[in-house]
């Protein structure tokens, strides 16, 4: 489709945070122009919707950069618990229960979260990559997944047949190599990943010091943190990200930045499982790159990056005791183009000609906007969910102000979701 949208206050990302008034086209997939009203001369071209934004801005969307999508089907499920506790006692045990189908239906139902949430990509690590991407494509979504690789589930074999499978150009879908953690798995696994980051000259991914215990157990077992353990094996070599990075050294963040290796933050997730609240003043000081994600819908317990923009900067002023650390405009860009630099989504990661058509429409006429002093800052510390008036991505609207248009009746989305965990309910 060919979409014309004007009267829009926009911001690009290209030069910063500052804003323009005017118009963005899109012809297909991708943007043809983004600038000042043309003064009709546009109409050469014949559009198939114009949209007068009346005065609402129009940005890059966000990129949720660590998700576990289908993990929608625990929310609220496994509250008030300690980390390790949560996951063995809890998690694990019902995702052994998980089939691909479930995984397929589950992630539909994240999709329509990320959505409201004028999400336009995210950062899926996950158990099968293919129901994954096939959920993704039906519903038009963007998709990067990473492999969660552990000595229990995946390999190394199956994370290379989805590297060289799903990595099409111009596909909405896309994989980069990565694994759970490094106490999930083996000396010998963790060696592997380095030789396949020497063959494919490819990034890695991971979590990565979520918890202090973490860092302790992983120091008696090799004399280093994670952090250093994966770069002396030759991890990092060509870049990647860490999940987490809570209990990161300075040692640590220099690792990080000389190997291009961006820290992902979950702040509401970390804060409920009471992991810790990571150095991000530190980290943004030392010029690494920071990314944002959700973290799965059950830790968290919902897909909703306002509330983690939020989170970013609150606890950095917190854990500082600087009301000045971590600004608002810093924030908004690792939530969009902070998270597509991580997952190596250069393609959509601001508004101009010739980049994917991967943007949201803000609701700047709604009380928590007003009054306009600055919309940047209105953004991070006082914008929800209700002002996504509409998401778009690779040039179609899949999200206007309350409808879904991705080929599915929610409703039947809802119903399959909550069939799947009264079935397991039932297994238990």
């Amino acid at each position: 489709m060919n979409i014309r949208i004007y009267n829009a206050r926009i911001l690009t990302m290209t030069d910063g945070m500052n804003l323009t008034d005017g118009e963005i086209l899109i012809c297909g997939e991708k943007i043809s122009y983004v600038g000042p009203s043309m003064g009709g001369t546009e109409r050469e071209t014949v559009w198939d919707r114009e949209i007068n934004a009346d005065g609402n801005l129009i940005m890059p969307g966000f990129k949720d950069a660590h998700t576990h999508s289908a993990m929608t089907f625990l929310r609220s499920y496994a509250d008030d618990m300690p980390l390790m506790d949560w996951l063995t006692n809890q998690i694990f045990p019902m995702e052994a229960k998980l089939t691909p189908d479930d995984i397929y239906h589950l992630t539909k139902l994240a999709i329509l979260e990320y959505l409201t949430s004028g999400i336009t990509a995210a950062f899926d690590m996950y158990l099968t990559p293919d129901t994954i991407a096939q959920a993704a494509r039906e519903c038009g979504f963007r998709m990067v997944m990473s492999g969660g690789v552990n000595n229990f589930s995946q390999s190394v074999s199956e994370m290379e047949e989805w590297y060289l499978k799903y990595n099409e150009p111009g596909s909405l879908v896309s994989f980069l190599p990565g694994f759970h953690a490094e106490y999930t798995n083996s000396r010998e696994n963790l060696e592997a990943f380095a030789a396949f980051a020497d063959r494919y000259k490819a990034p890695f991914y991971m979590h990565n010091s979520e918890t202090e215990q973490e860092v302790k157990d992983c120091i008696g077992r090799y004399g280093m943190t994670p952090t250093a353990l994966f770069e002396s094996l030759g991890i990092f070599n060509y870049g990647g990200g860490g999940f987490h990075c809570v209990y990161v050294t300075d040692e640590d963040i220099e690792i990080m930045r000389e190997h291009h290796v961006s820290a992902i933050t979950n702040p509401a997730s970390n804060m409920k499982l009471a992991s810790g609240i990571a150095p991000i003043q530190r980290i943004m000081e030392k010029g690494v790159n920071i990314a944002i994600g959700t973290d799965g819908a059950a830790s968290n317990n919902c897909l909703d990056m306002f509330r983690e923009m939020f989170l970013v900067t609150g606890l950095a002023k917190l854990k500082g005791m600087d009301a000045s650390a971590v600004s608002g405009e810093s924030v908004l860009r690792m939530a969009t183009a902070g998270g597509a630099e991580a997952m190596c989504l250069d393609d959509c990661d601001e508004l101009a000609p010739g980049k994917y058509a991967d943007l949201v429409m803000i609701d700047l006429h709604q009380p928590n906007m007003q009054p306009l002093n600055h919309i940047v800052r209105n953004i991070v510390y006082s914008g929800s969910k209700m002002n996504v008036a509409m998401t778009m991505i690779n040039g179609r609207i899949l999200y206007e102000r309350g409808s879904f248009f991705i080929n599915d009746d929610p409703e039947e989305i809802y119903a399959t979701a909550n069939a799947i965990i009264g079935r397991m309910r039932e297994e238990s």
